[in-house]
């Protein structure tokens, strides 16, 4: 209990300050006195809002190229002056454009976020030349790494269209510059977008991000829209070779995430609390054989359920047995087993804001929506209200549903999802 109130004391000095600017933009920033300064435009603009397969994935690979005020090497050897660093990140949701650079420097990045915003040109020579190579670079990486594939091919089965969008392009994509400009009008108009910064005053930001915007002239768009997520569920199998034999068993749940799912996917997690240690979970049995609990929030919907990935059919198969009896075990969960799960809950979600990236993560859909509590704190007190009968009932609703299954490797040998009783 003690604990408790230091964690919700600390977390509640961090909290976001936000606002609404003239234009309708959203401003928040937290300053913890650190030394460096972390500032993002976060948009709508994941694929359950693009109007063609492929086009959120090339807006993000787009960032920084040339714009009205600066080309693409311009931008990179002004940042690298600064000392500062420049990325872009996509979820299904949301496209997250963010510097990091030293305290001082705060005028130029947000000039130079600013700029890719308004006024990038989106020339179809940078498109064919820089933006369509990283495409297929990263498309290839992803049928290199299978625990990635099989949480693509598990997002289609559960939700088919909206969130079930893939985050990548096709190989060979037929999206063009000028679709990837159409889409970026909405996607960067004002009311669809928030701006985050961390080590910086929410005044100084909100003042920065105005004058910046104030320069540059912004097309009166209507944002990107999308329908309500629904749950399907469904199995797929691919044949891969020379890849972990993977298996994904998990369940969605349509509507916002409730705090009973995220300390369910805490319960779930065979790993112990000790590192290098194996546990005595019977997902484990095999030390060759690795499971991990899968939890992801959407701002509409849940995905929760376990990555099992080894060497061996034979481990594989035995780790998912132990999975489905363990996700078929969650609603008869002892008092003790439940508060474990919620603190170790409590300390990921924790954890995760501690980092830069982790506040966009667990803040920055709430800023974007407009929320007025945007803590940290709000989310943990959440979690503390969790209870054993809601816990059960919560479990209960998403194991009865359909399974989302998806077996890559040697599908000839892995179980399909009836013969682990699913």
């Amino acid at each position: 209990m003690l604990a408790s109130r230091v964690c919700a004391r600390r977390f509640a000095s961090r909290s976001f300050a936000t606002v609404v600017e003239t234009g309708g933009l959203k401003v928040a920033a937290i300053d913890s006195n650190q030394p460096t300064v972390s500032i993002t435009f976060l948009a709508k603009a994941g694929p359950r809002y693009q109007p063609k397969p492929g086009v959120a994935h090339a807006l993000k690979n787009f960032a920084y190229k040339s714009t009205e005020d600066r080309s693409a090497l311009g931008t990179v050897r002004e940042s690298e002056l600064y000392g500062g660093v420049l990325s872009s990140t996509l979820s299904r949701e949301h496209l997250a454009l963010t510097a990091e650079f030293l305290r001082g420097d705060e005028e130029f990045f947000v000039d130079v976020l600013a700029s890719v915003i308004a006024s990038s040109k989106y020339t179809r020579h940078e498109f064919e030349e820089l933006v369509l190579p990283t495409i297929e670079s990263e498309v290839n990486a992803l049928h290199a790494d299978p625990a990635t594939h099989a949480l693509e091919l598990a997002h289609a089965l559960a939700f088919r269209s909206g969130l079930g969008a893939s985050l990548f392009a096709a190989p060979h994509t037929p999206i063009t510059a000028e679709d990837v400009a159409e889409f970026a009008k909405t996607a960067f108009s004002p009311a669809n977008l928030a701006v985050l910064g961390t080590g910086i005053s929410q005044s100084t930001l909100s003042s920065l991000v105005a004058a910046a915007l104030e320069r540059r002239t912004a097309e009166a768009v209507t944002p990107p829209t999308t329908t309500t997520s629904g749950y399907f569920g469904g199995e797929s199998r691919l044949e891969t070779h020379g890849t972990p034999q993977t298996i994904f068993i998990g369940f969605g749940a349509p509507g916002t995430p409730a705090p009973e799912l995220a300390a369910l996917a805490a319960y779930l997690d065979p790993n112990p609390a000790v590192k290098w240690s194996r546990g005595s979970s019977p997902m484990l049995q095999s030390p060759e054989t690795s499971v991990q609990a899968v939890y992801l929030p959407y701002s509409d919907a849940a995905l929760v359920g376990l990555l099992i990935q080894g060497p061996s059919v034979e481990g594989v198969r035995a780790a998912s047995k132990a999975a489905v009896a363990a996700l078929k075990g969650t609603a008869g969960v002892k008092a003790e087993e439940l508060k474990a799960a919620v603190s170790k809950a409590k300390f990921r979600m924790a954890s995760t804001a501690d980092a830069r990236a982790g506040v966009v993560e667990v803040l920055g859909s709430k800023v974007l929506s407009g929320s007025s509590e945007t803590s940290l704190e709000t989310s943990l007190s959440a979690l503390d209200k969790v209870t054993a009968s809601g816990f059960a009932k919560a479990a209960t609703a998403l194991v009865k549903s359909k399974s989302t299954f998806v077996a890559l490797g040697d599908t000839q040998a892995l179980p399909y999802a009836d013969e682990l009783g699913l």
